[in-house]
């Protein structure tokens, strides 16, 4: 406890009563707090019969005051004490009858006073002999009062109050209509309204000095003032949510030492934002500034507007010169008249600084030192030796960043060799379309200066550009990137935890195969610990179990720990564990994704508990797993149907990431979600249905037309895997029964023409072979479904609708499909 709160516990009071009388010794005004403080705590003494308010409001008035009706009590005090002190009971009880008092109340304030003074001697504290001021009697108000200032709303007639409230000063009150900007109330009371009873006039410079535990400072928006020669910024000041100053100017150096450093070197020194004193104390300043004009004069001789290096070279040489902690022109000026008695020079450039010589455009722009993704800068080296395996540039890349760091992206290398490498790939082009692009470095020079996405690949950015440029489409072929030069493709460092050298290579995805299991045992031995940029902290312990939404606010990123290592960064997900879930962290977003996706179903089941045994008790179940039965167990039927359930009702996007949206998604799905098992269980009979009759029509036809009942038990399999319930998207399901009809209409289609059926199903492999290759191609490289790669995924569904527009047109399909459609978007998915 504070050295207050140790007082305040001996104290038998209201806490903001005995708050106010702790803060009245300090503030020398404790004889007036005892007489407030004892009318607080007792009925207002002031009776009002409703047939004589005027004349009691004119029997009140003459002890008024016109700023506080906090002080309303001492001026009637001191009046009342004195008839108290000469006059008998009899008296007294006439006087108060006369100005509209209750003589009851009188004594009992009297009593409660006494009381607060006997307290006081016991405790030695001395009331003050020269009367207290205005501004000191609320300064100790205000230490108990100070969940009810106000705020006047500018255009309303209400009051802003602590946390969001509003209210209004009472009608009754002396003050509701020269109440001020700030006042503050000794209760808030609702009514018809929520009104504020005995207000006074405050100062917010007394809420700074009362309130300075409970301020909430937030300074923004730090720059440089060439005037007093130092970094200030602008201050919000709030309490309890209430603006107290919206822009006051503060010195910004205290708060950030480093970068108030780094912004009087830039604007200071580098830009020559300062005074014409200061500039006429600096010999060095006026040297650089000579020298400067004087490269520019050359730059306007020679025509050549790159002699001059860039302002981040001139600034690194002051970053290495001026020490730390310093960050005010006065500290600097100190600083440099010591240092130049050693060295006069020490902070004049010399021209070979400030000339690029031959390396023209070689500045931290076109080769930067990092490479900043996500936040997190990956260290670039450059090294020229075509006869070194490191030529060109080198990332440093974390083993936990392996798989983080955008492939395309590190195609585009750096702004300063990008035009030679897209030079390179224009060279690697059949003549006959490349003569067509001349001449070649206007045509690189437009693409590099042109707004290009560097998250898309760079080749298939420059076919796109190449294709416009010559009005035809080219062959996926046309460039071969194999071709070019080694220092033309990213070289990778990949370093372990201690920043040891596990490999280098220009293939990140060799490296992503090699090293993939590593990865996930680092992240599977991680433990989360903090959220990276914006986002809540989770309050609960990452890595314990929930059955609720008991971890506070998903981040976006996660800093995870492992083995004393140093910190990575992941991304978080909730993790299935059967009857619970867990907060994990994963290298990737598509893996946090489908993991998520899981745990967040379990979540929601947990939540959901009962509706969930509804749905698993639904009638028709047990008629329906009969159906089942060669597809799955009663079981394995009603976790899938749950699960299709949960994911129309709760999964729609966007996913909740609080626990506020996580409960209102519950909620919302309470009491619909019964309804949508339902429509899920119906569609389910009908597929089951269709299934079982084309399983009877397979077996009676599979001998006279083995290639076709082996075409479509193929399709069956695909359509009808064990978890098609669940794995299937509500959208696609319902698609089922058309599908599992046209397969029937084939079969009879087929009995009366077979050689249609052979060329039909000709049309459709020419398609389906190249799309089963590629996602076989991908399931080895351990990549599946929607997240590895969304155009297969969208163009099996297509396939589907071709085989019904091929062999049962009369079914239509919901868009149109054919296979010249279907080829012309298979060709140019690279293009995409």
């Amino acid at each position: 406890m504070t050295k207050v709160g140790v007082e305040l516990a001996k104290l038998p009071l209201d806490p903001k009563i005995g708050r106010m009388i702790l803060a009245a010794r300090e503030y020398s005004c404790l004889k007036e707090m005892l007489i407030i403080a004892a009318a607080l705590s007792v009925q207002d003494p002031r009776d009002r019969p409703q047939e004589q308010a005027g004349s009691a409001d004119q029997a009140h008035a003459k002890w008024k005051d016109e700023k506080s009706e906090f002080l309303f009590y001492l001026k009637l005090w001191h009046t009342a004490d004195e008839i108290w002190k000469h006059e008998s009971s009899n008296k007294q009880r006439q006087w108060c009858r006369t100005n509209f008092l209750s003589w009851m109340r009188m004594r009992e304030w009297r009593d409660v006073h006494a009381q607060l003074h006997v307290l006081c001697t016991e405790h030695g504290w001395k009331e003050n002999l020269i009367p207290g001021s205005y501004d000191a009697i609320h300064k100790a108000l205000l230490t108990g009062l100070l969940g009810h200032i106000g705020l006047k709303a500018e255009e309303e007639g209400h009051y802003l109050g602590a946390r969001g409230i509003k209210f209004y000063i009472h009608p009754g009150s002396t003050l509701v209509k020269k109440a001020g900007r700030w006042i503050v109330a000794a209760e808030l009371m609702e009514t018809s309204r929520l009104f504020a009873r005995c207000v006074a006039k405050i100062e917010p410079e007394w809420l700074e000095q009362v309130g300075a535990h409970l301020l909430r400072r937030h300074v923004y928006e730090p720059h440089w003032e060439k005037g007093p020669g130092q970094v200030v910024a602008w201050e919000r000041v709030t309490l309890h949510g209430l603006m107290i100053h919206a822009k006051r100017r503060v010195h910004y150096g205290p708060t950030d030492p480093k970068l108030s450093r780094e912004i009087l070197i830039r604007s200071a020194l580098v830009e020559g934002e300062v005074g014409e004193d200061w500039v006429k104390k600096w010999r060095f300043f006026q040297h650089n500034a000579k020298l400067m004009k004087e490269i520019e004069v050359l730059e306007h001789k020679s025509r050549r507007p790159d002699v001059l290096v860039d302002d981040e070279l001139i600034h690194a040489f002051y970053d290495s010169k001026i020490p730390e902690g310093i960050f005010t022109l006065a500290a600097f000026d100190k600083w440099r008249r010591d240092a130049e008695v050693d060295n006069p020079k020490l902070l004049c450039l010399e021209k070979e600084q400030l000339m690029r010589h031959e390396a023209a455009g070689i500045t931290t722009d076109a080769f930067p030192p990092f490479f900043l993704h996500r936040g997190q800068p990956f260290k670039l080296r450059y090294h020229h030796d075509p006869s070194a395996s490191d030529d060109g540039v080198t990332m440093t890349l974390p083993l936990t960043a392996l798989n983080q760091i955008p492939a395309n992206r590190c195609e585009w290398l750096v702004p300063g060799l990008l035009k030679e490498k897209v030079l390179a790939l224009i060279k690697t082009l059949p003549q006959r379309y490349r003569h067509r692009l001349q001449p070649l470095d206007g045509f690189v020079s437009d693409f590099c200066d042109g707004d290009n996405d560097v998250e898309e690949s760079l080749t298939r950015a420059v076919i796109r550009a190449v294709e416009e440029k010559l009005a035809m489409k080219l062959p996926l072929d046309a460039f071969r990137p194999g071709e070019l030069r080694p220092h033309l493709a990213m070289n990778f460092r990949l370093t372990d935890e201690h920043g040891g050298t596990l490999a280098f290579s220009r293939n990140l995805a060799e490296l992503r195969a090699q090293y993939r299991e590593r990865v996930e045992q680092a992240y599977a031995s991680a433990v989360p610990d903090s959220p990276v940029g914006a986002g809540s902290t989770p309050s609960a312990v990452p890595s314990a179990s929930h059955t609720s939404w008991a971890f506070g606010t998903l981040p976006e990123l996660m800093e995870i720990k492992a083995n004393g290592a140093a910190p990575m960064v992941g991304f978080p997900a909730l993790v299935d564990e059967g009857e619970s879930v867990r907060l994990a962290a994963f290298d990737t977003e598509e893996k946090a994704q489908q993991v998520h996706r899981q745990g967040l179903m379990r979540l929601f089941a947990l939540q959901l508990a009962a509706q969930v045994k509804a749905i698993e008790k639904l009638p028709g179940m047990r008629d329906l797993a009969m159906q089942f039965m060669t597809l799955g167990t009663e079981k394995e039927l009603k976790e899938q149907l749950v699960q299709q359930a949960l994911e129309r009702s709760c999964l729609m996007d966007p996913l909740p990431a609080d626990s506020a949206a996580f409960v209102a998604r519950t909620e919302a799905a309470r009491g619909r979600i019964l309804l949508v098992a339902q429509e899920i269980l119906r569609l389910v009979g009908v597929i089951l249905t269709e299934y079982s009759s084309l399983q009877k029509k397979l077996q009676a036809m599979h001998k006279g037309f083995p290639l076709t009942c082996a075409d479509i038990n193929a399709q069956v399999a695909v359509l009808m895997q064990k978890p098609f319930i669940s794995a299937t998207p509500f959208e696609r399901l319902q698609h089922y029964p058309r599908y599992l009809k046209a397969a029937q209409l084939r079969l009879d289609k087929a009995r009366s023409d077979d050689a249609r059926e052979r060329r039909l199903l000709a049309e459709w492999q020419s398609l389906g072979r190249p799309w089963e290759r590629e996602r076989n191609a991908l399931r080895q490289a351990g990549q599946t479904g929607l997240l590895a790669d969304p155009f297969l995924e969208e163009f099996r569904w297509l396939l589907e609708e071709l085989r019904v527009a091929l062999f049962a047109q009369e079914l239509k399909t919901p868009s149109p499909v054919s296979v010249k459609r279907l080829q012309k978007m298979w060709e140019g998915r690279h293009r995409r």
